[in-house]
């Protein structure tokens, strides 16, 4: 339903209207507070870039992450990386104690989210959360020597200055109905482009000046064994997303040529216990999910679990060009 009506097809957003013009008014103003000087925004001794959304829900951010970092790690500049921390059981922020968590290896997906968790392992950078950033900055800064920090998420949070933003588009729904939360996806207008640094497009068709990326699957892992296999080759499958955008992860398994028997939707971000996975898949069918859900599981997983790692691919000259950019800051 949400979907139809952040789309346009359904007629009720007219009825969120007047709460969307209350949350554009809202987000406008704390906006406006921070570029008149009214609020204070916190700068990093490093450079800050920001790789965030204009819309809710799963555009790629996570793996556009990833790759950055990766990225600019094999260029030799060393980097840490700061979210939020919400999802994953963790109530959205690190313990109550604690105005912020560093990631390390024993660190859980209730502790730190599912993101973080993955964003970690994936890289082996340093990652903090705190639903205060800079508070997750000053974590990484006090205990690594990093000389750029990329922020998972946050174009909207303004208490953290930031040197350069990266906005992720969904290529396919790109802004749906254009309107603000609840009425439509957006938690800025689409007008928002034209103030930030480089615009990646996850699938669809870029427009002039977009970055064109799309996510390319690899060998799927058993959660048990560490054991790699085309996806192809397992039979009778039940696909499982808890992700942004769900439909997004079957179209890949789907194109992989996967045997799809089943597919089931989950919340993004939902914590998951043994108990709710191991109902989804009967004896002899296997369990494929993403790796942000893989994370979550890991601990409990049984043998015939299975998670498909995607990796982000941008193309063109712009991406080269971007990370020139960055580097550039650090000298």
């Amino acid at each position: 339903m949400i979907a139809r009506i952040w789309s346009g097809e359904s007629p009720l957003w007219r009825l969120l209207l007047p709460l969307s013009w209350l949350y554009g008014l809202v987000s406008g103003g704390i906006r406006l507070c921070y570029k008149l000087g009214i609020k204070r925004a916190w700068r990093a001794p490093v450079p800050v870039v920001v790789v965030g959304n204009l819309t809710a829900g799963g555009n790629g951010k996570t793996p556009v992450v990833i790759w950055l970092v990766e990225q600019l790690r094999q260029r030799g500049i060393r980097v840490g990386v700061v979210s939020r921390g919400y999802g994953g059981g963790g109530g959205g922020a690190p313990p109550a104690l604690c105005a912020f968590l560093l990631l390390t290896a024993d660190t859980t997906t209730a502790e730190a989210g599912d993101e973080p968790v993955l964003i970690a392992q994936r890289t082996g950078v340093p990652v903090a959360v705190s639903p205060v950033r800079s508070d997750a900055v000053k974590a990484i800064l006090a205990q690594h020597d990093v000389q750029m920090i990329v922020t998972d998420d946050g174009l909207q949070h303004y208490r953290l200055a930031r040197d350069v933003e990266i906005v992720v588009i969904d290529g396919e729904r790109r802004f749906g109905n254009g309107w603000w939360l609840p009425a439509g996806p957006m938690r800025e207008r689409a007008g928002r482009l034209k103030s930030v640094d480089a615009t990646i497009v996850n699938g669809g068709v870029a427009q002039p000046g977009e970055i064109p990326m799309r996510l390319e699957p690899g060998l799927a892992v058993n959660l048990r064994t560490g054991e790699r296999r085309d996806v192809s080759q397992l039979s009778n499958i039940v696909a499982m997303a808890g992700i942004g955008h769900p439909p997004r992860f079957f179209a890949t398994l789907e194109a992989c040529g996967a045997s799809v028997q089943k597919s089931i939707a989950l919340a993004d971000h939902q914590s998951l216990t043994y108990s709710d996975v191991s109902a989804f898949a009967d004896a002899g069918q296997t369990l494929v999910m993403t790796e942000k859900d893989a994370v979550k599981c890991r601990a409990f997983a049984d043998e015939n679990w299975w998670y498909l790692p995607v990796d982000a691919h941008l193309s063109g000259d712009r991406p080269d060009m971007l990370l020139d950019s960055l580097i550039s800051l650090t000298r």
